[in-house]
C-alpha cells in the first residue's frame, strides 16, 4: 500500500529531526492516522529510524537520499538546488506512490515552480521560512540596493509559483505573510500560516536548579547557538568594547555556543581587546556546543537574551527560547523578528548593524532594568499554539483538507524534460 505522502528534506542539520518526529508522532494518532515516506539524507535516516524503534511507530518508510542527491540539493547554488529538489522530489514520489509530496524547505523552490515545473500529475505543498516582499513598505528607505533587488526578484518568482497548479499549500512561518499573499497574488490565498513548534520543553525545574553561569549582582546577558557573522556576534563584541565604564561595571554578558570557524579567529581577537579596554565588564566566550539543557538552564538564569542579527530574513527559536523563559530579547528592528518582538513587546529593537547603537540599547537596559523590556501578558500571547501538535495539525489540515487527488499522467513539457536532462547530467 503506497503512503499517503512523501515528505523530502536534504538538509540534516537543525530543526529537521525534530519536525520529523513531530510529524510521525500526529500521523501515528488516531487525529489523522497517514502512512508517510521520508526522503532524507543517510545520516537522518539512520537516527529516525532508531528513534521510530524505540518509540514502535511503524507508520513511516525511509528513503535514505543518495550522497550525489545530498549534494546537488545542498548545493549552494539556488538554481543549481532548486532543481536538484524538484527532480528528488518527483522521482521519489514516482517510486513510492505517494499522491502528493511536502518540502520542508520551500524557499529552494521558488525557481523550478515558477517555471511551471510539475510532478507527474502530483501535488506539493511546502514551508516557506524567508518571505520578506511584505516588509518593504515597513522601511522603504532603510532598504539595500541587494535587498530592494532581492524582494524585486521574490515577488517574481512568487506571482509564478502560486500559479503553478502542482502547488497545493504554501506554509509560512512568518504569521504576516499569508494575509499579503492572499492581497497580491493570483492564487495567493495557497499560503497558510503554520506555528513555529520550536517550543522548548518544559524543563523549568531542572533548568532553575542547575548553577547560574553568572556572577550576582550585575544585570546578564547571553548570546547563545551557532555563532555566525550573520547572528551578529562580531558586532556585538565592537558594541562591547564601546561600553561606558558605568555600564560595564553593572553588566555580564556571556557568548555560548559553536562560533563558525571563519570569524573564530576575529571572535578571539576582539574578545581580547574588549577585556583589556573594558575590564570592568564581565564577559564570558565559550566555543561549544550546547545541549537542550544548558540552553535552558542559561536562558532562565540570564535576565537579557541577545539576538542581535543583521538584516536576517525569517524567523529563530531564540525568539521562542527567551519567550519561554520570560525573558525579553534584544534584537534587530528589521523584517520579522523586529515585528514580533514591538507587537507582541517580547523585548527591545535597534539597528543591530551599528555598534554604537547595539551599546547604547544595552546600555539602556542595563539602567532602566530589564523587567521593564517586556510584557508578560504579550508574551503569553506569542507563545499560545506554538506546539508540535499545532504545528503538525495545520500541515494536515493543509495538505489533507478534503481527497488528495489520485495521480494521473502528465503530459512532460519541453520545459520539464529539459530540467530533467539538466540534473540527470549531474547525477552520478
Amino acid at each position: 500500500m503506497p503512503p499517503e505522502l512523501l515528505i523530502l528534506e536534504p538538509d540534516a542539520r537543525g530543526h529537521a529531526f525534530e519536525w520529523l518526529q513531530h510529524i510521525i508522532e500526529y500521523s501515528a494518532t488516531d487525529r489523522h492516522p497517514a502512512r508517510l515516506a521520508l526522503a532524507v539524507p543517510a545520516p537522518l535516516a539512520e537516527k529516525l529510524s532508531a528513534w521510530m524503534e524505540t518509540r514502535k511507530l511503524h507508520n513511516a518508510e525511509l528513503h535514505p537520499l543518495t550522497s550525489r542527491e545530498t549534494e546537488l540539493c545542498m548545493h549552494r547554488r539556488l538554481a543549481v538546488s532548486g532543481l536538484a529538489r524538484w527532480r528528488t522530489m518527483r522521482r521519489h514520489l514516482a517510486e513510492s506512490g505517494a499522491p502528493q509530496g511536502l518540502f520542508l524547505g520551500m524557499d529552494h523552490l521558488s525557481l523550478p515552480l515558477a517555471l511551471g515545473l510539475g510532478f507527474g500529475g502530483r501535488k506539493v505543498s511546502g514551508i516557506l521560512f524567508r518571505p520578506s516582499v511584505h516588509y518593504q513598505t515597513d522601511n522603504p528607505g532603510r532598504l539595500s540596493f541587494r535587498e530592494r533587488l532581492r524582494d524585486l526578484r521574490k515577488d517574481i518568482l512568487y506571482r509564478l509559483m502560486f500559479r503553478n497548479r502542482a502547488v497545493k499549500a504554501v506554509f509560512s512561518l512568518d504569521p504576516y505573510f499569508p494575509s499579503y499573499s492572499t492581497r497580491h497574488y493570483v492564487s495567493g490565498d495557497k499560503t497558510k500560516p503554520l506555528s513555529d513548534p520550536a517550543h522548548p520543553r518544559d524543563d523549568g525545574a531542572a533548568a532553575a536548579s542547575a548553577p547560574s553561569p553568572f556572577p550576582a549582582g550585575r544585570t546578564s546577558f547571553l548570546l547563545f547557538g551557532v555563532l555566525t557573522e550573520r547572528k551578529g556576534v562580531l558586532v556585538l563584541l565592537e558594541a562591547l568594547r564601546a561600553l561606558d565604564v558605568e555600564t560595564a561595571s553593572r553588566a555580564a554578558i556571556f557568548i555560548a555556543g559553536e562560533i563558525a570557524p571563519e570569524i573564530r579567529g576575529a571572535v578571539n581577537e576582539l574578545r581580547d581587546e574588549v577585556q583589556q579596554n573594558n575590564p570592568g565588564l564581565w564577559l564570558e566566550v565559550e566555543d561549544r556546543h550546547l545541549s537542550t539543557e544548558e540552553i535552558s538552564a542559561f536562558t532562565r538564569h540570564c535576565d537579557v537574551v541577545l539576538a542581535p542579527y543583521q538584516r536576517f530574513v525569517g524567523s529563530s527559536g531564540i525568539l521562542l527560547w527567551a519567550a519561554g523563559a520570560g525573558k525579553p530579547v534584544l534584537t534587530q528592528g528589521y523584517g520579522l523578528l523586529g515585528k514580533l518582538a514591538h507587537d507582541y513587546r517580547l523585548g527591545t529593537t535597534c539597528e543591530t548593524t551599528s555598534p554604537s547603537e547595539l551599546a547604547f540599547a544595552i546600555e539602556a537596559a542595563v539602567s532602566a532594568g530589564p523587567e521593564t523590556l517586556c510584557d508578560p501578558c504579550g508574551i503569553a500571547r506569542f507563545l499560545t499554539g506554538r506546539t508540535p501538535r499545532t504545528f503538525s495539525s495545520q500541515l494536515f489540515n493543509g495538505m489533507f483538507h478534503g481527497p488528495a487527488p489520485a495521480p494521473k499522467p502528465e503530459r512532460v513539457t519541453q520545459g520539464d524534460a529539459s530540467a530533467m536532462n539538466w540534473s540527470r547530467s549531474r547525477a552520478p
